[in-house]
């Protein structure tokens, strides 16, 4: 199992069944698919399981930010922010293709609710420098203050009657969806784990000494045994299921934290950089965040105790954002203008003393039970390199003498899958081939090949976005997308950014991924179905307009 492999999720399955692995992966977002990477790529025999799709849960809506956080200066968190930082830098080297750098905008506001008063606004200029010396210099860029004229420039929407001069400075944006599977892909294909999605951990088995020595799993109806010397639990807010099957009780550790993001159309915002935003009567800040045509905002931080299973935006989250927005815009964005929305929750630990979610620190934390199930929970999507190396380091003690010469992690310089390449697909090329190398780097090659053989291919997959058919057909060839959802809300974003063009593309996509997954013409239409009813329960608190 060790060394290069293939990104099949038949052939994985087999590998699963038949092979015996060092550690086993539970959870495929991005802290999982970080995991298997730091295992597989110690030479650890690596295997991941994923009940849903890569990403599906809070890796797929985040706000696809790569920072170190401000607001965590605020509130003393220094050594996460450093961290964090660092992991940036990191991660614009090893995935240059995903994670690009940003500009960001603090406009400063005067009057009632602004932000600033003179005491406020020195304040903010004293935690810029502490952000640039805790590792925002690394990438080159320190903040500067600029003028009124300056920030009109990048957010003309703004209100120039209360805008005082502003800060800017700098972070980084990823696709949060397309850096967890290349990571679970480089983790199979340049390292040799055997990964598979849509497979769900049933049981836990142990040695008559209390040793996790395998489990049992069930894939596409059936369940078999995979034979594993520890486990690590990576499963996010999902996290403490997986400890009940090992310690017998539900330990009820973690604490769910609810964000939602909104898209609008660009033009409403035209911020050509990301804007940090106050929310009138709270102590908050919001992200606006241009994508293409359209502008995301967010995110909430609210307590949740409904199903961890598609948390729904409410309008009270809808308007607390628009409340936002409308706030540091001229004009009025209303819910007609929401295009598309995502709710995503953080597996934050819980603390005896916590109180509100936005108070409570995002470091993560790492745990092995007596029988050798390695829990990592906590953190955030910029630092998931570095809880990774810690589970792993975890899992290393677990193991102790039955593997030999583990070594430490070796992800700091590894290049993420498409990274390779990248800079000749993306230097030189046509639209096609810039926006092709931006989401699949050096594989770039490839899609262009496909179209290059079949021109159709090269045809708009979504009416509006920038997403070609070929992205469907290559996501089931050779992404592990196993449903027209699987395409349209992770390999691309079609159902955030614009939810209705996506559920008028979902036939289109069905038919093209239905030769390679063999889909019958029932299956296309029970597809779509279940594709456009979860569009429709994301549309639905909209439905009430003022």
């Amino acid at each position: 199992m060790i060394g290069p492999g293939w990104f099949d999720r038949r052939d994985a399955l087999r590998r699963l069944s038949e092979d015996p692995v060092d550690v086993l992966v539970v959870g495929g977002g991005i802290t999982g698919a970080g995991c298997a990477l730091d295992a597989a790529s110690r030479g650890l025999r690596t295997g991941l399981v994923e009940r849903d799709d890569f990403a599906s849960g809070t890796s797929s809506k985040s706000s696809k930010l790569v920072h170190g956080g401000l607001r965590y200066l605020q509130q003393r968190e220094i050594r996460l922010v450093y961290e964090a930082l660092h992991e940036r830098q990191r991660l614009t080297r090893n995935a240059p293709h995903l994670v690009k750098i940003l500009p960001f905008l603090i406009p400063m506001f005067t009057g009632k609710d602004g932000v600033l008063n003179p005491k406020l606004s020195r304040a903010l200029g004293t935690v810029m420098w502490m952000y640039d010396l805790t590792g925002g210099a690394r990438i080159g860029k320190l903040h500067k203050r600029i003028s009124v004229d300056e920030a009109m420039a990048h957010m003309p929407t703004l209100p120039r009657e209360r805008l005082a001069d502003s800060y800017l400075y700098y972070d980084a944006q990823a696709d949060d969806a397309r850096l967890t599977l290349a990571l679970a892909r480089t983790a199979a294909i340049e390292h040799g784990a055997a990964v598979a999605n849509g497979t769900r951990l049933v049981e836990l088995h142990k040695t008559s000494s209390g040793a996790v020595r395998g489990a049992t799993v069930e894939a596409d109806g059936e369940r078999f045994d995979i034979a594993c010397s520890t486990v690590v639990n990576a499963g996010g807010v999902w996290a403490d299921d997986v400890r009940a099957l090992d310690e017998g009780t539900h330990p009820d550790s973690i604490r769910p934290a609810k964000g939602i993001h909104i898209t609008v159309p660009w033009e409403l915002v035209r911020n050509d950089i990301a804007v940090v935003v106050p929310v009138p009567g709270d102590k908050r800040s919001v992200f606006v965040v241009p994508w293409g045509d359209f502008t995301y905002i967010g995110t909430t931080d609210t307590d949740y105790d409904g199903p961890l299973d598609d948390p729904e935006c409410t309008l009270e989250d809808i308007d607390y954002l628009l409340r936002a927005i409308n706030f540091s815009v001229d004009g009025k964005i209303g819910r007609e203008d929401v295009t598309g929305t995502w709710a995503g929750l953080r597996p934050l630990v819980k603390r005896a003393s916590s109180g509100r979610t936005a108070d409570l620190s995002r470091r993560h934390a790492v745990g092995a039970s007596a029988s050798g199930v390695v829990t990592v929970t906590g953190g955030k999507l910029t630092t998931y390199r570095e809880m990774a190396a810690d589970a792993i380091d975890a899992v290393t003690k677990v193991l102790d003498d039955r593997v030999e010469s583990i070594g430490s992690s070796r992800t700091k310089r590894l290049l993420i899958r498409g990274a390779d390449g990248y800079e000749t697909a993306a230097v030189g090329g046509d639209e096609r081939a810039v926006h092709l190398a931006s989401r699949h780097g050096g594989d770039a090659r490839v899609l262009l090949a496909m179209i290059d053989k079949d021109p159709s291919l090269g045809e708009p997959l979504v009416a509006g976005l920038p997403y070609l058919k070929v992205e469907a057909v290559y996501a089931a060839c050779y992404e592990m997308a196993r449903s027209v959802d699987d395409v349209l809300s992770r390999r691309t974003r079609a159902r955030i950014l614009s939810r209705d063009a996506a559920d008028d593309a979902a036939p289109q996509v069905a038919r093209l991924i239905a030769p390679v997954l063999g889909l019958s013409a029932a299956d296309q239409d029970a597809q779509v179905a279940d594709y456009r009813a979860r569009s429709s329960a994301e549309r639905s608190p909209l439905e009430v307009l003022v």
